[in-house]
Parts: C-alpha cells; structure tokens; sequence
C-alpha cells in the first residue's frame, strides 16, 4: 500500500534552516506530483509547495515563496523542503502528500517548531 513517511523536522531558531523529506513507497513514484502541506495549531492546514512529476514545474505558497524550495529524487523515491529563513509563524506540522489511483495518501507528518 502507499506509504508516505516524513523527517527532518524538530526545533530551529528564527532564521535558521530545515530540510525535510518524505520516503515514498508503495506506487510508481514518478508517476504523480507531490505536495507538502502545512497545519499550525488551531488553523486550516494548507499547501505549501508541490512538484510535478521531473521537477521541471514546482509552485509555492505566498508566504514561502524565496524561503523554501521543493525538490524530488525519483530514483530515491524520496521528496525534499529545504526550508531556509524560517520565521516563528512556520512553526506546524508538515505533511507529504501526493494523490494516487484516486485516493488522497498523507503521511503522518514532521513537526517544526521556530522559536527563540
């Protein structure tokens, strides 16, 4: 079955640096876009970035454009957020997803916490 699992979050300082990633398996990986989405305590969760299926295409969310990049390694099957800049309202759980044979898969996420 798909399975989405995340790393690489935990505890940065403003304007420190992040990187996550998120080991897909269960499905032909280079087949489908993939997303990272975003949830902070009592908000909507929300889309962060997300990559097409080579990385020629790749859009970002307002308020991480220049901060965050989003990258995939097919071969590795395995989708990155490096995240650089961060500030304390980046502070929320993220999630990898991708949406495959009709289904929306989520991972069970990375919590990231900016604080001083």
């Amino acid at each position: 079955q798909v399975q989405l699992v995340e790393s690489g979050g935990g505890l940065v300082q403003p304007g420190g640096s992040l990187r996550l990633s998120c080991s897909a398996s269960g499905f032909t990986f280079s087949s489908v876009p993939m997303n990272w989405y975003r949830q902070a305590p009592g908000k909507e969760r929300e889309m962060v970035a997300r990559i097409g299926r080579f990385g020629s295409s790749r859009n970002y969310a307002d308020s991480v454009k220049g901060r965050f990049t989003i990258s995939r390694d097919n071969a590795k099957n395995t989708v990155y957020l490096q995240m650089n800049s961060l500030k304390p309202e980046d502070t929320a759980t993220y999630y990898c997803n991708t949406y495959y044979n009709t289904i929306n898969h989520w991972g069970s996420g990375t919590l990231v916490t900016v604080s001083s």
